[in-house]
């Protein structure tokens, strides 16, 4: 199995790229119409930023338009409040024909004491669209240089399987 993914992408011709290439971060204050009656960020926004930050990593990566095809799971683990920095931090985690996992980490700080917690965790599956046809295209393999890489590599194998298996019922 492991051969044919190396063959394919030997075939696609394209060069690899290192995940630190991909690597995307974004900042944003939070504002009142952006929380909850509680002055806490909605998490339908923190959604959509993940989305944002995920879609720069793939987009750094494929060269290419990207599609959102599915997001794993989103944890969130604290609360962003009004007034305070969220910083999205966004990687692509493996590369498979034309589909792309991209993972995403959410961190809040507090702009008076400097406090930053870990807010969010967020796993993004995207298709990379030729321009021209509109359809699915290669994307380039993914060059892992570390240890956490090569680990966040792994998880993000088992990740899809798991998905496969739900999306098309088979255990």
């Amino acid at each position: 199995m492991k051969r044919k993914k190396e063959e394919r992408h030997a075939e696609s011709g394209l060069e690899g790229k290192p995940v630190s290439a991909s690597r995307s971060e974004m900042t944003e204050i939070v504002l009142p119409a952006q929380t909850n009656p509680l002055g806490k960020l909605l998490g339908g926004h923190v959604m959509h930023l993940v989305d944002m930050a995920a879609a720069m990593a793939a987009h750094r990566h494929s060269g290419s338009y990207v599609v959102t095809a599915s997001v794993d799971h989103i944890d969130f683990r604290n609360p962003v409040n009004l007034g305070e920095i969220v910083i999205l931090k966004s990687q692509v985690n493996r590369v498979f024909h034309t589909s792309l996992e991209v993972g995403v980490e959410v961190y809040s700080e507090n702009v008076l004491t400097g406090e930053k917690k870990h807010t969010t965790t967020a796993y993004v599956t995207f298709v990379a669209i030729d321009e021209h046809t509109r359809l699915p295209k290669p994307v380039p393999p993914l060059i892992l240089e570390t240890a956490e890489e090569k680990q966040r590599h792994r998880e993000a194998g088992e990740r899809r399987e798991v998905r496969l298996a739900l999306r098309y019922g088979k255990k």
